[in-house]
């Protein structure tokens, strides 16, 4: 079953992590190391990737441990393999790495939402914007696509330093004015 260690997945779209990019579309294609299936009603197909899977699409590349993919099914339904329109979902464990450009995002699990733009990363996540100089983390992280938004769930942001804004201990402090003299807010 060599068609499930390396299947190329036409006209498939990805969200990406958080911002909207325009970038020309590219398909999306899946390989692993282990055992694929493929299970197909009249709807949808699911398939699932086993050991070192790795996915390169439009401005990304996701690799885990397992992944399960649920693609929108066309033409003839009784055909074994029906063409595969469209991604509806996929869900990545173990491991998960993803890259975008310069973000990075690692955890545990990673859903993968295109219908609803979005995906959401559990299990111990952390983002890091090499860019930005910013990183993120947090129980679940849940990004929205073309909206500049990121959901965090009990967030720790490590970003940029900032300026000391405290007194120099080396100088002798002003002399205040008087408290009659003074604006009040």
């Amino acid at each position: 079953m060599r068609f499930f260690r390396h299947l190329l997945l036409t006209g498939a779209w990805l969200p990406g992590l958080a911002l909207a990019q325009s970038t020309a579309l590219q398909n999306t294609e899946i390989t692993s190391a282990g055992l694929g299936e493929m299970i197909s009603t009249d709807q949808e197909t699911t398939i699932t990737f086993r050991d070192q899977v790795v996915v390169t699409g439009t401005n990304m590349k996701l690799s885990c441990d397992f992944l399960q993919v649920v693609v929108l099914r066309t033409g003839d339904p009784a055909a074994t393999l029906g063409k595969l329109d469209k991604f509806r979902s996929m869900l990545a464990t173990g491991n998960v790495i993803i890259v975008q450009g310069d973000r990075e995002a690692a955890c545990g699990r990673a859903e993968v939402l295109p219908e609803e733009e979005k995906v959401v990363l559990s299990d111990h996540p952390v983002v890091v914007d090499h860019d930005q100089n910013t990183r993120f983390a947090g129980e679940k992280i849940t990004m929205f696509r073309g909206q500049r938004r990121v959901q965090i769930e009990t967030p720790v942001l490590t970003a940029p330093p900032i300026k000391d804004l405290g007194f120099d201990k080396r100088l002798k402090p002003e002399s205040a004015p008087p408290a009659e003299t003074r604006k009040q807010p």
